[in-house]
């Protein structure tokens, strides 16, 4: 599939992380890549035939904001699954950024990718 609706930078406070000090919540930052037939959408110019991004955008900081995890892993595994719940995304693909994450070293993001397709 060669269409796609991304989504890059959505920045939403969370309370995810293995310690506690991180459970008084920071910022995480998703991206999220969808992979659908635009065409229907683009012969109709109906927002109805296809992902509203703005809305996606609303379900994704939802779960961010949302029951915390341990791992950003989980967290990203939870968000690809909410991208895929539409019928009509073939695959999706979720970052999940942690730029406040607990390293003792200077860096400038760290981050989980998750891939998943339509089975």
């Amino acid at each position: 599939m060669s269409d796609r609706i991304t989504l890059t930078g959505l920045r939403v406070h969370g309370r995810h992380g293995v310690y506690e000090f991180e459970r008084a919540g920071q910022d995480f930052v998703i991206d999220a890549e969808l992979e659908l037939d635009l065409a229907p959408a683009a012969a109709s110019d109906d927002v109805t035939d296809t992902v509203h991004y703005g809305e996606l955008a609303g379900r994704l900081a939802e779960i961010v904001a949302g029951e915390p995890v341990n791992l950003i892993e989980t967290l990203a595994d939870r968000l690809v699954t909410a991208c895929l719940a539409d019928p009509r995304v073939a695959a999706a693909t979720i970052t999940v950024h942690k730029p406040q994450a607990p390293i003792p070293r200077e860096f400038a993001d760290v981050s989980v990718t998750l891939r998943r397709t339509r089975s």
